[in-house]
């Protein structure tokens, strides 16, 4: 069972693996070679590196925000679970909420999938 302690220390390192990650991908994904840097002409060998990196971070960036979201809503699922049953008579409260807690966690997998998609189309 995880303390809120261990808690923290796997969000802090989560939040600093998403940092690093997307810190790698944006290195990647403006990686200039010198010859395209005096030339305007990108090369084809360069194109397919960058979208190569693209790739890979919305992979790891939608992966891990996937992880994060399921572990959240499995967290809180099992303490609402077991709120109400230790106090039957407060259901309604913690079932509500339960349900808005759901719906931060959500949202925040739905910013990291708007994120990856700006990372595959726009960059």
């Amino acid at each position: 069972m995880l303390n809120s302690k261990k808690m923290a220390r796997l969000a802090l390192v989560l939040g600093f693996v998403i940092i690093v990650m997307g810190m790698i991908a944006t290195v990647g994904a403006f990686a200039d070679t010198g010859a395209a840097a005096e030339t305007t002409q990108v090369t084809a060998e360069a194109t397919d590196n960058t979208t190569g990196m693209k790739a890979i971070a919305a992979g790891i960036a939608i992966g891990l925000a996937a992880c994060g979201g399921g572990i959240g809503m499995g967290i809180s699922g099992g303490k609402a679970a077991e709120g109400i049953s230790r106090q039957p008579e407060a259901d309604g409260k913690i079932r509500t909420s339960f349900m808005l807690g759901l719906v931060f966690i959500e949202t925040a997998i739905i910013y990291a999938l708007l994120v990856v998609i700006l990372i595959i189309f726009v960059l």
